[in-house]
C-alpha cells in the first residue's frame, strides 16, 4: 500500500516555483526530483530528515544559471511516492539515487550534502568517484558514531518512537524551531517544510530514518555505513567545503572535527550561532558556496 505523491499546493509556488520531474525506479515507486539549469555539470543537493528538496530552493536559484541542479526527494519523503511497507534502509536510499543519476547522463557531479544526505550522497558517489567534483558539506556525516542527543533516541523507541513522529508529529514540526538558532522561520517556510508530512501515513520515512540510525554492529545499515566511512579515502584529492552550523543540537562540533580529520585540506567555515538548518540560520553560507563552486 502507499499514499498518491503529494502536490505542492499554489501557496508555495514563489517559495518554491520549481518544475517537477519524476522517475520510476525498478521497483516501481515514484522517485520526484527537481532539475534546474542546463548542461552535463551538476549540482546534486541531497537532504536529509524531516526536510526534503524545499530545503535547498534558494541554493538551486542561486546556482542554476551555472549549474544543472538535481535535487531529489528521497522515498517517503517531500513529493516522491510514501509507500508504507518498504525496505527504509540506507542502502535503498543510495540505491534509489543512484538509479536516478544512472538516467541523467552526467560528465560531472558536485555534492552538496545535509543530515542523511552525508551518508546516502557519499555511498552513491562512491561507485562514480570519477565524475565527483566539489563537496559541501553542511552539518551531516558519512561515517559511524555512537552520539545521539536524548529527544531523539527516545524516538527511537520502539511504538512510543512512532506514536510521537507519526502519530503527534514529533520530530518534524519541533525541527522547525529547534534546528533554527539564529533567525525564525517566516509561517510560509514552516508550511513549506511541514506540508509533505500531513498526516500518520506521510510520516513513514520520517518514522524510519530515526530508526535507521545504525549505532551499534547488529544494526541492518551498519556494515553499508562502515563501507562509506572506509571509502571516504576516494575523495581526498576533491575540493571539499564544510559550512558548520555551529548550534546544532544533532551534529554538533564532534561531527565537524571528524570530517576534517578526514579531509584536512577542506576549507571549513563555522557559523557559530546557527543551527542545523545551516543553509535557511546563515546568511553567509549560500554565498560561500556559490563562490566556491563558481570560481
Amino acid at each position: 500500500m502507499q499514499t498518491k505523491a503529494v502536490a505542492i499546493p499554489d501557496s508555495l509556488r514563489q517559495l518554491y516555483p520549481f518544475a517537477s520531474n519524476t522517475l520510476t525506479l525498478k521497483d516501481g515507486e515514484k522517485l520526484h526530483y527537481l532539475d534546474e539549469g542546463k548542461g552535463d555539470e551538476a549540482v546534486l543537493m541531497v537532504h536529509g530528515n524531516p526536510t526534503w528538496s524545499f530545503y535547498y530552493r534558494n541554493l538551486i536559484k542561486n546556482l542554476r544559471d551555472h549549474f544543472r541542479c538535481i535535487v531529489p526527494d528521497h522515498i517517503g519523503c517531500g513529493l516522491s511516492s510514501k509507500p508504507q511497507k518498504y525496505q527504509y534502509r540506507l542502502a535503498q536510499h543510495i540505491d534509489n539515487l543512484s538509479q536516478l543519476l544512472e538516467t541523467l547522463s552526467l560528465k560531472k557531479i558536485h555534492l552538496v550534502l545535509h543530515d542523511w544526505g552525508g551518508a546516502i550522497g557519499m555511498g552513491a558517489a562512491q561507485s562514480i568517484s570519477n565524475k565527483i567534483g566539489s563537496i559541501i558539506i553542511l552539518n551531516t556525516a558519512a561515517f559511524r558514531s555512537t552520539h545521539i542527543p536524548a529527544r531523539i533516541s527516545l524516538c527511537r523507541t520502539p511504538f512510543l518512537g512512532s506514536l510521537i513522529i507519526r502519530g503527534m508529529n514529533g520530530f518534524a514540526r519541533p525541527a522547525i524551531t529547534m534546528a533554527m538558532a539564529q533567525r525564525k522561520l517566516s509561517a510560509e517556510e514552516k508550511v513549506g517544510f511541514l506540508f509533505p508530512y500531513n498526516n500518520w501515513k506521510n510520516r513513514v520515512a520520517i518514522d524510519a530514518f530515526v530508526k535507521d540510525i545504525p549505532l551499534k554492529a547488529n544494526h541492518p545499515s551498519y556494515e553499508t555505513l562502515q563501507k562509506i566511512e572506509t571509502n571516504l579515502g576516494l575523495f581526498l584529492e576533491n575540493p571539499m567545503l564544510i559550512e558548520w552550523g555551529g548550534e546544532d543540537f544533532c551534529f554538533d562540533h564532534t561531527f565537524r572535527t571528524q570530517w576534517q580529520m578526514f579531509f584536512p585540506q577542506a576549507k571549513t567555515t563555522i557559523h557559530p550561532d546557527a543551527g542545523h538548518y545551516v543553509l535557511e540560520d546563515a546568511p553567509d553560507v549560500i554565498p560561500n558556496i556559490r563562490n566556491f563552486l563558481v570560481s
